[in-house]
């Protein structure tokens, strides 16, 4: 047997503006409609599913792992978009990215307050 993680819900304000914010950042395709979400699918065919909720949004943690070309252009309109970034998940060193493995990484935050990160090797793959 074959497990795959197939999609997650994620909780939003305004799943259109986060939905939105996501692919756009990310560089994938525009999210698109089933029943109540709105998804965006990932290059390995999982899809984040944004739905609306009312009240307090517990804040989750989304690592996509990119190439090193792909990260030169995510961090791109991450700088383009002037958004806050660190390289770490405590948000301690800001404007910094992170060289963890021999890759490199960067945590920044989504509309909701979902921390998102891309890094280029897997933790635990390099010395």
């Amino acid at each position: 047997m074959s497990i795959q993680l197939n999609h997650t819900i994620v909780h939003s304000r305004d799943k259109a503006a986060s939905a939105k914010f996501t692919a756009e950042v990310l560089g994938l395709p525009a999210p698109f409609p089933f029943g109540p979400f709105l998804c965006v699918r990932t290059d390995n065919d999982v899809t984040l599913d944004f739905i609306d909720v009312d009240g307090e949004i517990t804040e989750q943690h989304y690592a996509f792992l990119v190439s090193e070309d792909e990260f030169d252009e995510i961090f791109g309109r991450i700088k383009d978009r002037g958004l806050s970034y660190w390289a770490d998940p405590h948000h301690r060193q800001t404007g910094e990215i992170n060289t963890n493995d021999g890759g490199r990484g960067v945590y920044f935050d989504d509309p909701d307050g979902h921390a998102l990160e891309i890094l280029t090797r897997p933790y635990g793959s390099g010395s």
